[in-house]
C-alpha cells in the first residue's frame, strides 16, 4: 500500500470530526443566545409609551426549492425621539401603516401590542 493512502484514512476522519464539532458548537451557541434573549425579555418590565409608526419592512428567507419564511418588522419612534424596530406578527403588520400614532406596549425587544389613537376629524 502506498504511503499516501494511509494519510487519507487518518486525515478524513479528523476533518469530519472537526466539522461535526463546529456545527454542534454553532447550534449550541444559537440555542444559548435564544434562551438568553427570551430570559432577558421576561425579566424586562412591560412598558406603555406613546409612539408613531415610522417604517415597515419584511425579511423573507428561503424560497426557490425550499419554503419561504417572512418576518415582519415595524419601526417606532417614541416621544423622546428614540427609535426601535420590533418584530411583529403578520396580522399586526397588515393592520398598521406608516404614520399611525398611538400607545405601544413592549417588553424588552418583544412587541406586545399597539393601540392606534383615533384622529378627530373636524368639520
Amino acid at each position: 500500500m502506498s504511503p499516501g493512502g494511509d494519510f487519507m484514512f487518518q486525515a478524513v476522519p479528523v476533518f469530519i470530526g472537526i466539522i461535526f464539532v463546529i456545527i454542534i458548537s454553532i447550534i449550541l451557541f444559537s440555542a444559548v443566545k435564544g434562551v438568553a434573549q427570551w430570559s432577558k425579555n421576561n425579566q424586562s418590565p412591560s412598558l406603555n409609551v406613546r409612539a408613531k409608526v415610522i417604517g415597515k419592512r419584511t425579511d423573507v428567507r428561503g424560497g426557490g426549492e425550499t419554503r419561504a419564511y417572512s418576518h415582519y418588522y415595524l419601526t417606532f419612534e417614541v416621544e423622546s425621539g428614540d427609535r426601535m424596530e420590533l418584530r411583529v406578527k403578520d396580522t399586526d403588520y397588515g393592520m398598521l401603516a406608516e404614520g399611525d400614532e398611538g400607545e405601544l406596549t413592549f417588553q424588552g425587544d418583544r412587541f406586545l401590542g399597539f393601540e392606534r389613537r383615533q384622529n378627530e376629524v373636524q368639520i
